[in-house]
């Protein structure tokens, strides 16, 4: 059967973590986390951003060589 599949099984257990850590009611320091999650997504930014000027300067390279006439 489909549910009892490791994938799924593998998912209950990860989700019970998941619930029983968010659960939990400890306090916990988080004045750093943000700065480091600011930090990680302006570098993802700006990789999606060159990643992206990479493909649109390929793209248009190859149209202005495919002949129109």
């Amino acid at each position: 059967m489909v549910l009892n599949s490791p994938e799924v099984q593998m998912l209950r257990t990860y989700m019970s973590v998941l619930a029983s850590s968010l659960s939990g009611g400890r306090e916990r320091d988080e004045r750093g986390e943000i700065a480091q999650t600011v930090i990680i997504v302006a570098i993802l930014a700006a990789a999606a951003i060159a990643i992206c000027t990479i493909i649109v300067t390929k793209f248009t390279n190859k149209a202005n060589t495919i002949p129109t006439e």
